[in-house]
Parts: C-alpha cells; sequence; structure tokens
C-alpha cells in the first residue's frame, strides 16, 4: 500500500502545482515591476504594461499546452510502450504544432524535454525575474515528483517476495480442510467445510492479489484522467485576465 500510496502523493502534488503555476504566470503576465510593485532598481520599467490580448493569450497558452505535455509525457513514460505509445502521439500532435509535437516525441526522455519547453515559455513571459523565479520553483517539483515515480518504476518488488506469499498461502489452503474436518463433524458427511474452505480460500487470495497490484501503482492509478483534467484547468485559468492592462484600454488611466 505504501507504494500506491506514495504515487498517488506525487500525483497530487502534480496536479496541485500545475494549478499553481499558471494561476501565477496568468495574474502577473504583463507586471514587470518589483515584487514591492516599485520598478526594478529605479527604472522607468512600469508596474503594469499595456498588453496586446492575441500576444497574452499565445503566451499563457503556451504555457498551458506545455504544463499538460509535461504531465501526459510523465504518464507515457510510467505505462506500458504497448499500452499508450499510439494514443500518446496522437493527442501531441493535436494539441502541439507540428514541430514542438516531434521534439518531445523524439526525446529521449520525453518528460525532460517538456519541461524545457515550459521553462522556456515561461522564459518567454513579460514579467520581472523575481516573478519567473518563484514560477520556475515549480518546475523543481515537477522533477522531483518525476524522480520519486521513476524510482517506484525502476525498483518494484523482488519477484520472490510475491511467490514465496503465493506459495505459503497455497499450502496452507491445502492443508486446511484437515484442521476444520473435526470442527464440521456434526454436518453430513462434513460436507459443510466445502464452502467454508472456499470462501476463506476466496477471501485470502483476493488480498493477496490487492496486494500485487499495489506493488505496481501506475497501472492502477487513473493517469489519463489526471492528464485530462490537468489541461482542462490549465487552459481555464490562462483564459482569465491578470495585472496588465489591454492596449485599448490604457488610454482610459
Amino acid at each position: 500500500y505504501g507504494r500506491w500510496d506514495e504515487a498517488r502523493k506525487m500525483w497530487g502534488l502534480n496536479i496541485n502545482h500545475t494549478r499553481d503555476l499558471n494561476r501565477m504566470a496568468t495574474a502577473w503576465y504583463g507586471n514587470e515591476g518589483n515584487m514591492d510593485s516599485v520598478a526594478f532598481m529605479g527604472g522607468d520599467i512600469p508596474y503594469s504594461q499595456p498588453i496586446d490580448p492575441v500576444q497574452r493569450a499565445y503566451d499563457l497558452g503556451q504555457v498551458s499546452l506545455f504544463t499538460w505535455a509535461f504531465v501526459r509525457s510523465m504518464k507515457r513514460h510510467l505505462s506500458p510502450p504497448e499500452e499508450d505509445e499510439e494514443d500518446f502521439k496522437a493527442e501531441l500532435r493535436a494539441r502541439l504544432t507540428p514541430e514542438q509535437a516531434e521534439n518531445i516525441i523524439n526525446a529521449a526522455h520525453r518528460p525532460n524535454r517538456a519541461l524545457f519547453d515550459l521553462s522556456v515559455a515561461i522564459e518567454n513571459l513579460p514579467m520581472h525575474f523575481l516573478r519567473k523565479n518563484a514560477i520556475n520553483t515549480n518546475l523543481s517539483i515537477f522533477e522531483d515528483t518525476l524522480g520519486g515515480c521513476e524510482r517506484l518504476l525502476s525498483s518494484p518488488v523482488p519477484l520472490f517476495y510475491s511467490r514465496h506469499t503465493a506459495r505459503f498461502l497455497s499450502t496452507w489452503l491445502l492443508l486446511l480442510p484437515f484442521g476444520l474436518y473435526e470442527q464440521f463433524k456434526d454436518s453430513w458427511n462434513h460436507i459443510a467445510m466445502i464452502p467454508a474452505t472456499a470462501f476463506i480460500s476466496v477471501c485470502l487470495f483476493g488480498i493477496e492479489e490487492l496486494a500485487t497490484q499495489l506493488e505496481e501503482p501506475f497501472t492502477i492509478l487513473p493517469m489519463q484522467g489526471f492528464c485530462d483534467k490537468i489541461g482542462g484547468w490549465c487552459d481555464e485559468i490562462v483564459s482569465w485576465r491578470g495585472q496588465g492592462l489591454d492596449k485599448e484600454e490604457q488610454q482610459y488611466y
């Protein structure tokens, strides 16, 4: 259970920090002033610059897309090739430009490439570098969650543990009727012992199968659902307007 719980917490951090990243990028877009709302080092950079809505939509859209591309690449990275490869390629080609999609698909480590593209998208945002640094802390957390999941994937429970448990359980259940024989002497020909033994066997083998499934958490976690929700939430967040004023509204201030 500990492996499944750790994997779920890693994806929980991904969900939280993808939303946090896009929230900060949207709210601070166009704000190149210091964190205390004054111009940097006495310069002439205003607190909020006039913003081209089309450019803002593009810049923040890139942040949202590469945020989704990272978690989708991470999901693919943790899944068996035969399970997800073609769907992964189709989804990337549907949402990204051909060049962007192929850069990630052809990368030796796809999540790292998606994180690099996300870093570039953040760097292109018009905002103070301290704000960019605050946003980039989320990317360091993504590297940590990715590394934690890779550790779980590359360090499976030794096969001997599962085999030994299964052999012991099978032997114990095979000898169980001898222990129950006297207990069911009042039933005709000890017939009640049959359903009792069957019920106990189903329960114990079910527990053993559950433990085996939890040893491989990425086969049972709904990672595709996580990715789809992250993509939808990030697209919604970047559609909101931050602190900067649109150019056509600047004349009123």
